[in-house]
């Protein structure tokens, strides 16, 4: 059976802010930041210490937080989508869902852009292979191939 935020809150021991940058991806800056800025709302402390420590849940928000942020969300975006969450799944859904699809329509052309990007320098180390080997069949056809991506971009 799987755990209950309950049972990992108790029996999963609190990260420090270096454990939670690594584990997020984000910097202890950023962190740091996002606690100043509201979206991490305040980090509980070390009671001997004063250090931050992040417990189950909100390691999970972090979590949330970095993935939406690697995939190119600004932090106006996710302060909306944690102001929606907080306004209930049903009052925020269509919100929610044209925030969502606006981002992941953005993505799907970012992904474009790269498949363009990923064609040009495949053409280009295929040309450069075939210049190496002194095919020059072979080196015409990758020659080809790069102007097609940068007919692309």
């Amino acid at each position: 059976m799987a755990a209950t935020k309950a049972d990992r809150e108790r029996t999963e021991p609190p990260l420090t802010i270096q454990e939670m940058a690594q584990r997020s991806g984000f910097s202890e800056p950023t962190l740091r930041y996002y606690e100043k800025i509201g979206l991490l709302g305040p980090v509980p402390r070390d009671d001997s210490s004063g250090h931050r420590r992040y417990h189950a849940a909100l390691a999970e928000r972090v979590d949330a937080l970095a993935c939406l942020r690697s995939s190119g969300m600004s932090v106006a975006e996710m302060r909306r989508y944690l102001t929606l969450l907080d306004e209930g799944d049903r009052a925020a859904a269509a919100e929610q869902r044209d925030l969502f699809a606006r981002h992941a329509d953005r993505l799907s052309g970012e992904i474009e852009r790269l498949r363009v990007r990923q064609a040009y320098m495949r053409g280009k180390a295929d040309m450069w292979d075939a210049r190496y080997r002194g095919d020059a069949d072979a080196e015409e056809r990758a020659i080809e191939q790069v102007e097609h991506a940068l007919r692309r971009f």
